[in-house]
């Protein structure tokens, strides 16, 4: 049989002879399985001289169905290897899934990761857009306004049932991947499936639809009852803002997969000033929201600087501005509260501002104490060294001599070899100590031309010294 039809849509890895944990026929066993082939067109198949009817078996996935399903399937990416390790465990994996015969996302594909990215960019531009146009714009009724909010809806409630059908990473880094769509399921309920759905359905639109003065209530938009339906219809509005949970899950699992330890780091604080500058937008745009539903009380801050009838802009500008004045403790923007409710507004700008500040800085200090952590290891033992020095009382020229022993030895970086290279593998320990002594090797005359085996085991045996 040909090795490329036993990997049906991997011909680069045809050679794996163990790929599916099958162990191969040999050369006898390929010869009389030749004689049994079917006869082209599914007539009739010969076996011991005897015709029998060939058993019909099922076809491959070709053409579109076969594209659209390699895109479900695993790719060669940095998530994929980091589960699996190999390219040949990636194509271990995608005939495991094509075994199950069922349409299951793969959170390794491609498909996922473009659609991870999606709904990265949708869930930015939605916890950006969402208070402004709740606070600062009242025409609820806007086209471009119902367009935006019934779109963005309708994505979500299609995550959902992507999630339904995504496979699950498994949490005790296993690399075995839940694709059985029951289990799929019954995990996704058990877990985030409440919260995507309150936050995915347009309760604010439901609730003007199933209302029965919605249609005196835009045509008499100051009367007392369309008034406070409205109001309460921006309110539901803002159950839109608990995507942000889902924000955090996709941040969380792109800066786990798709950087490196010290870019991950970076990405903390990236993350972090990201999120204040967020809860500032919030905290603006809710600064102006309270004071709106309440009809703009002649106590309010927005009326006290006569901002009701300003562009939304200026609006924004004045709100934003107060709301950091609050979180940076730096003010309480032009004037101080004088009402119950600004009050209590600035508190709440305070306390979450202080809360930030607080992990800024918890996030910085733990930033600059992972930058170099080998030269401020040697730092250490440097001053070790110095107090060691001073308690024995050892001459001047011995002291120095001993400080230019350690500068040279570690560079000023200190690293405990023994334990990295014990820790690794054997076969990556041989090549970094082949790589690392590759000068001393190549610079005597007498191994420039020994067998690679005898390097090998003169350098397992060499250890560092001056």
């Amino acid at each position: 049989m040909d090795e490329t039809s036993r990997y049906p849509g991997f011909p680069e890895y045809a050679g794996y002879s163990d790929v599916g944990g099958g162990s191969g026929m040999d050369a006898a066993s390929r010869g009389s399985s030749s004689q049994h082939a079917a006869v082209e067109g599914g007539g009739a198949a010969t076996y011991d001289g005897k015709h029998r009817q060939s058993q019909p078996h099922r076809q491959p996935r070709t053409g579109v169905l076969a594209r659209l399903h390699t895109v479900f399937e695993p790719s060669m990416n940095r998530l994929s290897m980091k589960i699996y390790g190999s390219k040949k465990a990636v194509v271990k994996e995608r005939l495991r899934q094509r075994s199950l015969g069922v349409w299951v996302i793969h959170p390794c594909s491609k498909f996922r990761f473009y659609w991870d990215l999606c709904m990265l960019l949708l869930l930015v531009a939605n916890l950006i857009i969402l208070p402004v146009g709740i606070s600062f714009f009242n025409d609820d009724f806007d086209t471009r306004w119902i367009t935006f909010n019934c779109l963005s809806d309708t994505i979500f409630l299609v995550d959902i049932i992507v999630n339904f059908r995504t496979g699950i990473l498994q949490t005790d880094n296993s690399e075995q991947v839940i694709l059985e769509p029951n289990l799929i399921a019954r995990n996704y309920l058990r877990s985030w499936f409440f919260l995507d759905l309150i936050s995915s359905l347009p309760l604010d639109y439901l609730f003007l639809m199933f209302n029965q003065d919605v249609g005196e209530g835009i045509q008499i938009l100051h009367a007392g009852r369309a008034l406070r339906i409205l109001r309460l219809a921006k309110l539901l509005s803002l159950v839109r803002l608990l995507r942000l949970s889902r924000l955090v899950r996709y941040v969380n699992q792109w800066e786990e997969v798709y950087f490196l330890n010290m870019a991950s780091v970076f990405m903390r604080i990236f993350n972090l000033i990201c999120m204040m500058l967020l809860i500032g937008h919030w905290s603006g745009c809710l600064q102006f929201l309270v004071p709106s539903l309440q009809g703009f009380p002649v106590n309010s801050w927005v009326s006290i600087n006569e901002l009701q009838d300003a562009n939304w802009a200026e609006q924004y500008s004045w709100s934003l501005f107060k709301a950091m004045s609050h979180m940076l403790c730096i003010g309480y923007g032009r004037f101080p509260p004088q009402s119950l409710t600004d009050m209590w507004l600035t508190m709440l700008s305070m306390i979450s501002g202080a809360t930030c500040y607080a992990l800024f800085l918890g996030h910085a200090t733990n930033l600059i104490q992972s930058l170099d952590s080998s030269r401020r290891q040697y730092r250490e033992k440097v001053k070790q060294v110095e107090e060691y020095m001073s308690y024995r009382r050892l001459p001047l020229d011995m002291r120095k001599r001993i400080t230019e022993y350690f500068e040279h030895r570690y560079q000023g970086k200190f690293f405990d070899e023994k334990w990295i290279l014990d820790e690794m593998s054997d076969k990556l320990r041989e090549e970094v100590r082949n790589y690392t002594c590759r000068r001393l090797v190549t610079n005597l005359p007498l191994l420039q031309n020994a067998d690679t085996n005898l390097l090998t085991e003169l350098t397992d045996c060499l250890e560092f010294e001056m």
